[in-house]
């Protein structure tokens, strides 16, 4: 289950050939490290399968899921657009060398600002809501606009990755869509897109033909309705990845030839749609099995419970917290060495659900002892905090068999400078 990035030599962990211990020495823990061999062959397999299927196609990689620059320069050079959820990611794009032609600016619940500032940096705008338009019109007649589709229906590991179906806070209903078309058609707007994403970390392979489908008939319907054409339709990412053992690698050819074929009939079969592009925005496919997340051992405790605690927490990796998800945990020095307890992994956080990891199988761990956490390079980084009053790890990654630190460890300099206390409180106190 592990990617072909991560090795164990004679009980050592290695990523793509650089030991862990010494990437932990080179740059401290908690650490990110990161594959961009890995990174690139996820990003030429997901393409690949799709591209040769179907040549009016384009990938836009999930900013939201990995922000590292390297990750988005790396992405970049291999031809993809960039999904951007929000103003500052198009800001990151545009410095990792995206064009604004190649970005889709997927915002929700906008304020003003960020919709003057979509609007004027060339992004194309994919609005969540049909109302948004005229703020929108506020500032300009965008060239192309797109909508959100939600579908009616949802698929996702946890429930708190279904971003579709009647509870989402996301997209809009059919009936939504078509006034929304309508309006845009009458405010003189000429190129449309459609968009839908409708979960994460999907592994059925039937469900992606199935929610194309779904979102292809919407849009017929909008199409012939209105007497318009699509320049292209999203059908979104939540392409998934095993986390666990048991969980099966997504058939990605296999998804592919269906989509595609479902996408094709669907065009076909209306006839008013017209060519449009087909366009997807995977994050999690191209980047988590690249990530590899480095925590040092603080305490062991054996009470009731055994407990191992590390320097990286829920501050570091929300997702357990957030989601109950499972990340694999490994001793990344001692891989051989039999496993003789059972304990929660936890982190320094003061909640009782800062637990990375329950009832796992270790050898015995002391103090400075290294773990490794696997399946990382998506939703890690991104989601990480501050909180408890803890810094920002530091993030490196691996290239050519040479390591390379791409964003430092931020210290409480960093977290200070931009507080001010105003000196009334310093008057108070004299």
């Amino acid at each position: 289950m592990f990617a072909d990035c991560i090795e164990n030599r004679k009980g050592k962990m290695f990523i793509d050939g650089i030991a862990a211990e010494e990437l932990a020495s080179m740059f401290g823990t908690p650490l990110y490290a990161y594959s961009e061999r890995r990174i690139r062959e996820n990003y030429r397999r997901i393409h690949s399968a799709f591209y040769r299927r179907r040549k009016n196609f384009r990938l836009n990689f999930a900013v939201k899921s990995n922000n590292n620059l390297t990750t988005l320069s790396i992405l970049r050079s291999e031809g993809a657009g960039a999904d951007c959820s929000c103003p500052a990611e198009i800001m990151l794009a545009r410095m990792a060398g995206f064009e604004s032609s190649r970005m889709l600016y997927s915002g929700n619940y906008n304020t003003d600002e960020e919709l003057s500032y979509g609007f004027d940096s060339g992004a194309i705008i994919n609005l969540d809501d049909g109302p948004l338009l005229e703020r929108l019109l506020r500032f300009g007649r965008p060239g192309v606009v797109s909508f959100r589709i939600n579908p009616g229906t949802g698929k996702g590991k946890y429930e708190g990755l279904v971003t579709a179906g009647p509870d989402a806070k996301f997209g809009m209903m059919e009936e939504e869509a078509m006034r929304a078309y309508r309006r845009a058609k009458e405010a003189g707007i000429r190129r449309f897109g459609l968009h839908m994403m409708s979960g994460s970390n999907v592994l059925d392979p039937e469900y992606f033909p199935a929610i194309t489908e779904r979102l292809m008939d919407i849009a017929g319907r909008i199409s012939s309705g209105l007497g318009i054409e699509f320049e292209f339709i999203d059908i979104g990412g939540g392409f998934g990845v095993p986390y666990q053992e048991e969980e099966s690698e997504l058939p990605i050819d296999e998804v592919a030839q269906m989509v595609v074929a479902k996408f094709e009939e669907r065009i076909a079969s209306t006839r008013t749609m017209g060519d449009p592009a087909l366009f997807i925005e995977p994050g999690r496919y191209i980047v988590c099995d690249a990530g590899v997340l480095l925590a040092s051992v603080t305490h062991v405790k054996k009470a009731v419970k055994n407990f191992v605690g590390c320097d990286a927490g829920m501050n570091t990796l929300l997702r357990p917290a957030l989601y109950g998800a499972y990340h694999e945990i490994l001793p990344a020095g001692k891989m051989d060495e039999a496993k003789t307890i059972v304990a929660n992994v936890t982190g320094q956080i003061c909640e009782n659900t800062d637990i990375m990891g329950r009832d796992r199988k270790l050898p015995d761990l002391a103090p400075g002892d290294l773990l490794a956490f696997l399946n990382v390079g998506a939703y890690g980084y991104s989601m990480a905090s501050n909180y408890n009053t803890r810094t920002m790890p530091a993030e490196a990654f691996i290239i050519g068999g040479k390591a390379y630190l791409t964003r430092e460890r931020e210290t409480m300099t960093d977290f200070v400078r931009r507080q001010i206390v105003p000196p009334a409180v310093m008057r108070d106190e004299q």
